[in-house]
C-alpha cells in the first residue's frame, strides 16, 4: 500500500494506511483495503535521481493512462463521473510528481486513481463517490464542498459529472498544497476548483436543453446561480472589493441573459472572517455594510431593487479556517474568502 511504501523509505515501521472521506460536512476515518486492486507504486522520492527510476514511474504513469483509454474505447464516456474523477486523480499526481512533491500525494492520488479504474474494469455497481483527502490534505472551502454535494442529487448530474468529478479532486489537491505551503500555493487550485463548480452548476442547469431548438419547458433549475463578492479585511465600500470578484457578478449576469433566463430575484448573505480584533457586533455590523455595498453595485447593474433583499451573518459562517497560518499578511489573505458578500441570484422556475 502507498503508506507502507512511504514509511519504509524513511526507515519507520509500517503501519496499516487510513483513509479520510468526506462525508456531507463530517469527516470519517477507516482502514484502507486493498479489494484486490493492482497497486501500481512509484518510486520513494529518495531513488529518483536516476533515469532508471524516472522512466519506470513514467512507464507507471503511461500504463494507467492506458487503462483509462481503453475503458473510454469499450463505451464508457468521457463524461462519466468515475471515469472523469480517475482521469483527474492521474492528472493531479502526475503534476505534482513533475514538481518533485516529496510528499505521499502523488502516490496516493495515483492509487485512488487505479481504484477507480478497477472497480470499473471489473463492472463494480454502484461504485462509491466518497472523495479522500489523501495526504491528509485539509479541507478547505467548505461552500464549495457543499455545492458539489448538491449536483450530485439533482437530474442535471448527468450533465455536470466531469466537472462534479474534477472539481472534487481539485479541492483535495488545494488542501495538500495548503498543508505543504500553506494559502499561496493552495490559491491557484482553490480557483480552478471554484471555476469547475461553476461550470458544473451551469451544465446541470442547462442539462436535456437544446439551444437551437424551441423550449419545450422550463429549464431545469437546481438552485440559486452563486457569485461571492469579497473584500479587504476590515473595510466595506465599493473601491475595497476585489476586482476579481467583481468579474464573477458579471459573469453570473452574462449566463442569466446567454441562457433567457428570468430573475426572480436576489438575495446577498454578507459575512466577515474571524478576526475580533473590536468584537463580534462590530464583525455583524461589517457584513451588513458589505451587503449593502453589493447592494447597490446590482442597482448599477440595473437590477431591480425590489427584488434584492439581504441579510448579514457576520463571522459565524467562516468557509476556510487557515488554522496555523503566519505572518499576519499571510493569514488575512488567507482569510480572504470569509470576507464575502454571498450573490444568490433566484432563477424562475
Amino acid at each position: 500500500m502507498q503508506q507502507n511504501a512511504v514509511s519504509g523509505a524513511r526507515g519507520q515501521l509500517a503501519l496499516a494506511p487510513l483513509r479520510i472521506w468526506i462525508v456531507g460536512d463530517s469527516e470519517i476515518v477507516q482502514p484502507l483495503e486493498c479489494h484486490g486492486a493492482q497497486q501500481t507504486q512509484l518510486n520513494p522520492q529518495a531513488r529518483r535521481i536516476s533515469d532508471e527510476a524516472i522512466h519506470a514511474d513514467l512507464a507507471s504513469y503511461e500504463a494507467t493512462q492506458g487503462r483509462i483509454q481503453a475503458l473510454n474505447d469499450g463505451g464508457r464516456p468521457i463524461r462519466d463521473y468515475h471515469l472523469s474523477k480517475a482521469q483527474c486523480w492521474l492528472d493531479v499526481s502526475f503534476h505534482e510528481y513533475t514538481r518533485n512533491d516529496r510528499s505521499a500525494f502523488p502516490q496516493e492520488a495515483l492509487t485512488e486513481s487505479e481504484k477507480l479504474i478497477v472497480d470499473m474494469e471489473n463492472g463494480v455497481s454502484p461504485i462509491p463517490t466518497d472523495t479522500a483527502l489523501v495526504n491528509d490534505a485539509k479541507h478547505l472551502r467548505a461552500d464549495l464542498w457543499q455545492r458539489l454535494k448538491v449536483i450530485h442529487g439533482t437530474p442535471g448530474f448527468a450533465c455536470a459529472a466531469q466537472k462534479v468529478a474534477c472539481g472534487e479532486v481539485e479541492l483535495v489537491h488545494a488542501g495538500n498544497e495548503f498543508n505543504q505551503q500553506q494559502w499561496r500555493h493552495s490559491k491557484p487550485y482553490i480557483q480552478i476548483a471554484e471555476d469547475l463548480v461553476n461550470e458544473a452548476e451551469a451544465a446541470a442547469r442547462l442539462c436535456g436543453v437544446d439551444p437551437g431548438g424551441p423550449v419545450a419547458g422550463p429549464a431545469p433549475v437546481m438552485g440559486p446561480l452563486i457569485a461571492n463578492v469579497v473584500f479587504e479585511f476590515d473595510r466595506d465600500q465599493y473601491r475595497d472589493i476585489r476586482t476579481y470578484s467583481l468579474e464573477s457578478v458579471d459573469r453570473a449576469l452574462a449566463t442569466i441573459e446567454s441562457e433567457k433566463r428570468e430573475l426572480a430575484g436576489v438575495t446577498l448573505v454578507g459575512h466577515a472572517d474571524r478576526m475580533q480584533g473590536r468584537g463580534f457586533d462590530y464583525n455583524q455590523g461589517l457584513s451588513q455594510r458589505r451587503a449593502q455595498t453589493v447592494r447597490e453595485l446590482l442597482i448599477g447593474r440595473g437590477i431591480d431593487p425590489a427584488r434584492i433583499s439581504y441579510e448579514y451573518r457576520g463571522d459565524t459562517q467562516q468557509v476556510q479556517q487557515c488554522d496555523g497560518v503566519k505572518p499576519r499578511a499571510a493569514l488575512l489573505e488567507c482569510l480572504l474568502p470569509n470576507r464575502r458578500v454571498e450573490v444568490q441570484f433566484q432563477l424562475a422556475q
